[in-house]
């Protein structure tokens, strides 16, 4: 999340004169108790204390893995459109300004300053943090919990996740977070969270995991792929990229997202598990396929099957199941390509019920890039049997786009 400028703490009531006083008061009862104890004789006994332990698990997780959090600061570009002409309301101007700039003002580039966090996974100088964070960057940088800024490079990010990998080169050792899982989560345990909300570095707050797998398509985000782990650990802009720990002080998942304004207390984060092996596939390649059949689906349920049928002159009826229909088809798709129609009903995936999109993505993401799926579809009052194989989302949707404009078909080469 992109931070916003520098927030005026409000006024916070001090309580260092109610302290003061207090300890005026109880040090003068104790100098009245000793006096009169020299008196009248000492008791003969006092109750016994136990010693005071200052440490929490919350202050062993943070010190196990908040020295490998870092800030991560970011310079980009960003171009103003073209603006209006405009004359200020006098004649002079007005005219002026229409004869040496008709079209409007040319379009102005300002830099923009974003700050974010990342966390260390690797003694290599790896850092774990949000797609977001470092996308369009011209510039990054990563300040350590010592002091120390070092120059970042971004390895790979992928959009469809929010996941990115920034390398920085030390003279030194740095330190490493250690990695937990998250398919051991379980909700009401503890969750910890490290960032640096408002450029506030090194802030740590306490929460539980308050649910788990939130589909982000809930949240009405629909072009990322993730189930997240929710909680309510304070999760604010500038903690985006941070770690999420749990009570051992391993990171269990990448805070990435927060719920502002009314029902605050909803932070979400992305799993671990799926984090390390996006951050793997980008270590080796630079970047990740997303397995992808070009569909627009909507979900189906008995009710609307029937109010359907009800009102429906098209000349077919709907089954009324449960299911995804079937409401857009990309042209030069996989799903085009072998014969999925608009009005087509998907009732199950790889053998299994499909009631909702994302089962059905999950289907797809499990085939894999160029992997078959095997679908069970109602068509026209029966059912059948399709496989599809899907491709990798960028070049379905560069082709899509092609189809669109027309580019596509000039790329083809004419043959005799």
């Amino acid at each position: 999340m992109a931070l916003p400028s520098p927030l005026t703490p409000a006024p916070w009531p001090s309580p260092w004169y109610r302290t003061s006083s207090l300890l005026g008061r109880r040090a003068g009862a104790l100098a009245l108790s000793l006096a009169l104890g020299s008196l009248v004789g000492a008791p003969t006994g006092f109750a016994q204390r136990e010693p005071i332990t200052p440490e929490s698990f919350v202050t062993k997780a943070a010190r196990r893995s908040g020295p490998a959090v870092v800030r991560i600061d970011t310079v980009r570009t960003v171009t103003i459109g073209r603006l209006p002409a405009q004359g200020l309301g006098h004649p002079f101007f007005d005219q002026f300004f229409n004869q040496f700039f008709e079209d409007g003002l040319p379009p102005r580039q300002r830099t923009q300053r974003e700050q974010g966090t990342g966390v260390i996974f690797a003694e290599e100088g790896l850092i774990l943090t949000n797609a977001h964070v470092v996308e369009r960057s011209d510039q990054v940088e990563v300040r350590l919990t010592d002091g120390r800024t070092l120059a970042g490079t971004v390895v790979g990010l992928d959009s469809v996740t929010d996941l990115a990998v920034v390398r920085v080169m030390s003279p030194t050792p740095l330190p490493v977070a250690p990695l937990g899982d998250s398919d051991a989560l379980e909700v009401g345990d503890w969750a910890i969270a490290v960032g640096n909300p408002f450029g506030l570095d090194n802030t740590v707050t306490m929460g539980i995991i308050s649910n788990l797998n939130r589909n982000i398509s809930k949240l009405g985000i629909t072009d990322k792929r993730l189930d997240l782990i929710q909680t309510d650990a304070a999760i604010n802009p500038g903690n985006s990229g941070g770690p999420l720990l749990n009570a051992a002080g391993e990171v269990i998942g990448i805070n990435t997202l927060v719920r502002s304004g009314p029902g605050a207390g909803l932070g979400f984060a992305i799993p671990i598990n799926r984090a390390r092996s996006i951050a793997e596939e980008l270590i080796r390649t630079g970047k990740v396929s997303h397995a992808m059949v070009g569909i627009g689906l909507r979900p189906l349920t008995p009710e609307l099957a029937r109010a359907f049928n009800r009102n429906s002159d098209r000349g077919f009826r709907l089954p009324e199941r449960q299911g995804v229909l079937i409401t857009n088809v990309l042209p030069l798709s996989p799903a085009e390509q072998a014969g999925l129609r608009v009005g087509d009903v998907i009732l199950a995936a790889a053998g299994a019920r499909v009631t909702n999109a994302e089962e059905l993505l999950k289907a797809v993401e499990s085939a894999g890039v160029e992997g078959r799926l095997r679908l069970d579809v109602w068509r026209q009052e029966r059912q059948q049997q399709v496989t599809v194989v899907p491709v990798d989302m960028a070049a379905l949707q560069r082709r899509s786009r092609a189809v669109e404009d027309g580019t596509y078909w000039r790329r083809i080469p004419l043959r005799p």
